[in-house]
């Protein structure tokens, strides 16, 4: 139908033209350039034939009104300007022919990409500078729908109008605000539903002209994590009483371990370290379910950091000359931070205690204390078996092991680094972690100056 339309536009407007030509004898003043460009549209518009249909039309036109006008003419410029004319419709047809082409292929194109991201689980849209929605695949106009997001305004403001149903109103409402005050920055943010307890994880990245939204919902991920959570902790209680009485046991044991004899007290100190690794275990796993459940109170006091990893190092010491590791300790008068003592004393106790592990015999640890641009700063390097960089940014994750310790077989929870995440998190402190596998670890924690 729109090929038909111009076609039927371009044949007016050459009788129109034509009629001109009659009434105001133009037709040797203009001569057939005045059909031009009703050729080159019927041209463009039919194809190679119609444009050499349409040429050879308007040279006869032209021909006819000089007929009428009693012009004379002879047979080469006839044939020059028939040649011309069919040339240009020829032409155009070809043009015509090519855009048609790209344009199919760009709307192959579109479709394939269009089909591409409405296959996606996740909701995505493409914006402008401002925010304005460009592209949306369906399933965010679905989920967009579910949620009761206006259909118009700027992606910040339809997120905002559902500010008063999510758990955490108020800091939703700045990150909203924020991205859009800073659309040049990547994002991620996660945010719950009090009416539904759907909860949505979503992440924004600037592109050029633009900002690419995509938006996923995990409510299973979550519940799943609640669940293992309540396992975690649970099942942490529930081991707890039998090992007050094993340890109560052990003790009683232990007071008559002289009667024992040798493979006696052989069982013995067996048993001894299988508990003392057991209720360790335990208490870190009940000390992640506290710290998942936001309910590790810390007692801030000022502290000299310095002192407590004097005791964290002469703690670890038999363990590292039982290993033949060197273990040192470099102090340069760190200022005094506002941190919980116990707390602060169990991640470094974590850090030694990691280092020591993962150190072959022959080895050497570190311990640097000393003052930061905002506190203290502590640093635990080893020379040990390191982490491979394609892991290193699961190092913080609750029981991940990396495949250099199950490849030799060290024990462990993984749970340490992700314990000491958590807690120097809590004190308003950073912890960075580097490493080099078969060369060594490297991990620095820093902490407020009181």
């Amino acid at each position: 139908m729109r090929r038909r339309s111009i076609t039927f536009v371009a044949l007016c407007g050459l009788a129109v033209t034509w009629g001109l030509m009659l009434a105001l004898d133009w037709s040797v003043t203009l001569g057939t350039i005045a059909l031009a460009p009703w050729v080159t549209l019927i041209g463009f518009d039919l194809g190679i034939l119609g444009g050499v249909a349409a040429g050879l039309m308007a040279t006869g036109a032209w021909l006819l009104a000089s007929e009428i006008a009693g012009r004379d003419w002879d047979g080469a410029p006839l044939v020059v300007r028939a040649l011309t004319m069919m040339a240009l419709g020829g032409g155009t047809a070809l043009a015509g022919l090519r855009v048609r082409a790209q344009a199919r292929e760009l709307r192959a194109t579109s479709a394939l990409q269009a089909s591409l991201i409405d296959a996606t689980v996740d909701g995505i849209c493409l914006t402008d500078r401002d925010g304005e929605v460009l592209i949306a695949n369906k399933p965010l106009r679905r989920i967009s729908v579910e949620l009761g997001l206006p259909l118009t305004g700027t992606v910040p403001e339809r997120l905002l109008s559902i500010a008063d149903r999510v758990t955490e109103p108020d800091r939703y409402r700045e990150r909203m605000l924020e991205l859009a005050r800073a659309p040049g920055e990547a994002t991620i943010d996660e945010f719950e539903l009090t009416d539904t307890g759907r909860v949505f994880r979503g992440y924004t990245s600037p592109v050029e002209n633009g900002r690419i939204w995509t938006l996923r919902e995990i409510t299973a991920d979550r519940e799943l994590d609640r669940m293992r959570d309540a396992f975690v902790a649970t099942v942490s209680h529930e081991l707890r009483t039998p090992l007050t009485s094993i340890s109560g046991f052990l003790e009683m044991l232990e007071d008559e371990q002289d009667r024992l004899g040798e493979p006696g007290r052989s069982y013995l100190d067996v048993i001894r370290r299988g508990t003392e690794r057991l209720h360790a275990l335990v208490e870190d796993l009940l000390l992640i379910a506290q710290i998942e459940a936001r309910r590790v109170e810390l007692a801030l006091t000022t502290v000299d950091l310095e002192q407590l990893a004097v005791r964290a190092v002469e703690a670890a010491r038999p363990a590292a000359n039982e290993k033949g590791i060197a273990l040192e300790l470099a102090a340069d008068s760190p200022p005094p931070v506002l941190a919980d003592a116990q707390r602060v004393t169990q991640v470094i106790d974590n850090l030694l205690s990691n280092a020591v592990k993962f150190t072959p015999q022959g080895g050497s640890v570190r311990v640097s204390v000393g003052a930061d641009d905002t506190g203290s700063r502590l640093v635990v390097a080893d020379t040990g078996i390191g982490i491979p960089a394609g892991e290193q940014k699961q190092v913080f994750s609750r029981f991940f092991r990396s495949s250099t310790a199950t490849q030799r077989a060290i024990p462990g929870t993984g749970l340490g680094l992700a314990i000491c995440h958590a807690l120097v998190e809590q004190h308003g402190g950073t912890i960075a972690f580097s490493s080099s596998e078969g060369l060594g670890t490297e991990v620095a924690v820093t902490l407020p100056a009181a």
